[in-house]
């Protein structure tokens, strides 16, 4: 915009005419400026400052973070449980130590680490192959827990060039006429063409054997350019610039059929407010006009460019993507809410959004967002989709007051004033050809400036979830079970139900069993829609999975001491297998909601790992190695009804799935 002396009365710096800003570019004229802030006291440098701020907690940090106090309660309260009661039952306090601590190893998911980092990789690998660059492995689960994503409107919703919409003539219909006048303005003039010149010149070219003669270069004082231009015995000065200070120079009209009309105040009035009209509409409009020169005649100043006839407008635009309603519309189909924030004035926006055909509804401008405080945004950010004349401060004011609202955010940005909220976002995102800054703060950059790459990387993260949370579930009520039956156990029977070093072997096969979760395929359900880290799911999980595997324990231990008269190495070897069997099978039953024999085929790799496991723990059990291990051989008898409890708590297991995993939160 043209900036000048003199007081601005701008609700927004960047309407201010006064003003300047680091990292802006003077494209004509000169000015002496007056310095009021270096620095971090500059926009550009509290830009730079919000990215020095610690980076708010993203919903894969927030989820971790409650599974870690979940699995430490947990533990605190069966390891202390056991060693007291240990203790008060006169056990030895060596061996108790030693087998609370085992206990403890036991209710621990080691492998979480693991699967969680092999999953995110997978994923990223995916995700490169849809044209999308992850930076931070952990913004997969976040992008596929978003379920409001934030988006400025150019290089997403629009194209991001400035095309040629149409030329047309002070009555509104099309004219060649004002399209050839604006073609010899922008194509004969010295200098780096313009975007408007670019787009002007790559709809038509100036016509052959005209040339310039003088020049007067644009200026944001008269907010216009000339150019004296001559063919043959034809010499004319053709004028392009903001429409009303070109309609300010002209005196009269041109007709269609290329009559001189007189240019009243009525008429100059009404052409003024079609202008206003076009670009409410989305439009960047030019006003194009000329006059003959006289021989001997040249540009001596602002009083030449006078008594012009006005030609007509030509109009540009940023097209909107014809991807982008359809792009959005799968978004909201995966339950993601997309709402637009702009430094565009609010006519663009609501242009754009009904063009496209958007479910947008309620705006707030940057004036309004300014008189907010933080619980008065965050009391409206729930039924606003559109924001208009942003600052980059407002921008993460809005993010942060969504995320306050509980949901998971995304913001998608390419410009310097979009990296603070970039950097604010659970899942930050940028396109290949943004800035270095707003690259360097995004998670993930976009190869394809599309939102249809953007919703198959929700679906993607969606997918990393589904396998995280299936090793969750089964490590902690699997690992809960087994803990609380060994707890029980010990009180209980006059010795340990199984060596500590037993517990660990136990404890590391099953861990390896569930190496293949990050390979596994998932249902279409898991990806339909946001999931978030439900701690209090995971727990009902737990309460439910975890108790029924006890009950399957304490019957073997019955069976074993009442039915066998086993002896202590021979109740360990039973229940070592029994344990081992029901833990590794059951998650070929849980990794889907619905019936096991109706869901997706498990993952050869998860297959592989499941059965080897289990292969392993059968061998070190009961073949030669057995005695080393503390344990014992078993009768075909005994491991026949161990068989028939591992096929029950399968059984079991498959009816209260259901009521298990119930239903996560959006």
């Amino acid at each position: 915009m043209g900036k000048r002396v003199g007081t601005s009365d701008a609700s927004s710096p960047a309407e201010a005419f006064n003003a300047v800003f680091p990292g802006t570019a003077i494209v004509a004229g000169s000015a002496t400026m007056l310095v009021v802030a270096t620095g971090r006291a500059t926009r550009l440098g509290a830009v730079a400052a919000s990215l020095a701020l610690r980076r708010p907690p993203t919903a894969f940090q927030k989820g971790l973070h409650g599974l870690g106090v979940l699995i430490l309660r947990l533990t605190a309260f069966l390891v202390l449980f056991v060693l007291l009661a240990h203790l008060d039952f006169h056990r030895p306090p060596l061996e108790s130590f030693l087998f609370a601590v085992a206990l403890a190893v036991g209710l621990t998911p080691e492998l979480l680490p693991m699967v969680t980092t092999v999953t995110l990789s997978r994923g990223a690998m995916r995700m490169a192959r849809q044209q999308v660059v992850v930076k931070r492995l952990a913004a997969i689960h976040d992008l596929g827990a978003m379920d409001v994503l934030c988006t400025d409107k150019t290089g997403t919703l629009t194209e991001a060039k400035i095309i040629l919409a149409d030329a047309t003539g002070p009555d509104g219909a099309p004219s060649s006429r004002v399209l050839d006048l604006a073609a010899l303005n922008a194509g004969l003039a010295t200098g780096v063409p313009t975007t408007l010149d670019a787009a002007i010149l790559s709809a038509n070219p100036p016509a052959p054997g005209w040339r310039v003669l003088a020049e007067a270069p644009f200026g944001f004082e008269r907010r216009r350019s000339s150019l004296l231009c001559e063919r043959g015995d034809e010499r004319i000065l053709v004028v392009k610039g903001a429409p009303e200070a070109v309609l300010a120079a002209c005196t009269s009209t041109e007709g269609p059929d290329g009559a001189r009309l007189p240019m009243t105040e009525a008429v100059r009035a009404g052409l003024l407010a079609r202008a206003v009209v076009r670009g409410g509409e989305g439009f960047r409009l030019l006003g194009v006009a000329w006059r003959p020169m006289p021989e001997g005649d040249t540009i001596e100043g602002p009083e030449s460019e006078a008594d012009l006839v006005f030609s007509g407008f030509c109009a540009f635009l940023d097209p909107a993507k014809p991807s982008a309603a359809a792009a959005i519309a799968r978004l909201g189909a995966l339950g993601v809410r997309v709402k637009i924030v702009s430094g565009d004035a609010a006519p663009v926006l609501l242009h754009v959004v009904t063009f496209l055909g958007l479910p947008c509804k309620g705006l707030l401008t940057g004036e309004e967002i300014e008189a907010l405080d933080h619980p008065g945004l965050v009391a409206r950010v729930e039924e606003v989709d559109l924001y208009a004349r942003v600052s980059p401060d407002q921008k993460r004011r809005v993010i942060l007051a969504l995320k306050a609202r509980g949901h998971t955010v995304g913001f998608i940005g390419d410009g310097i004033n979009d990296a603070p909220a970039i950097h604010a976002a659970d899942a930050g995102l940028s396109v290949e050809g943004a800035t270095e800054v707003a690259r360097a703060a995004a998670d993930l950059i976009l190869l394809a400036p599309d939102l249809g790459v953007l919703a198959d990387g929700v679906e993607e993260g969606r997918r990393t979830y589904a396998n995280i949370m299936k090793y969750v579930r089964m490590g902690t009520s699997s690992n809960f079970g087994n803990t609380f039956s060994m707890a029980a156990a010990s009180l209980l029977i006059p010795f340990l139900p199984l060596l500590p070093a037993q517990i660990l072997l136990n404890n590391l096969l099953y861990d390896l069993s569930e190496m293949g979760i990050p390979f596994d395929a998932v249902e279409a359900e898991d990806v339909a829609r946001p999931h978030g880290w439900d701690m209090a799911a995971v727990l009902r999980f737990t309460l439910v999975m975890g108790p029924l595997s006890s009950v399957f324990d304490f019957v073997t231990f019955g069976i074993l001491l009442w039915g066998f008269g086993a002896t202590p190495e021979e109740f360990r070897t039973a229940w070592f297998i029994e344990s081992m069997a029901t833990q590794v099978l059951v998650i070929f039953l849980i990794r889907t909601h619905g019936r096991a024999w109706k869901a997706t085929a498990p993952h050869p790799t998860l297959i592989a790992t499941s059965l080897s496991a289990l292969a392993v723990a059968f061998a070190l059990a009961l073949g030669p190695l057995a005695p080393m291990l503390g344990f014992a051989p078993l009768s075909g008898v005994l491991l026949a009804v161990i068989a028939a409890l591992v096929l029950g708590y399968l059984v079991a297991a498959e009816a209260l799935k259901r009521l298990s995993i119930g239903a996560d939160p959006v």
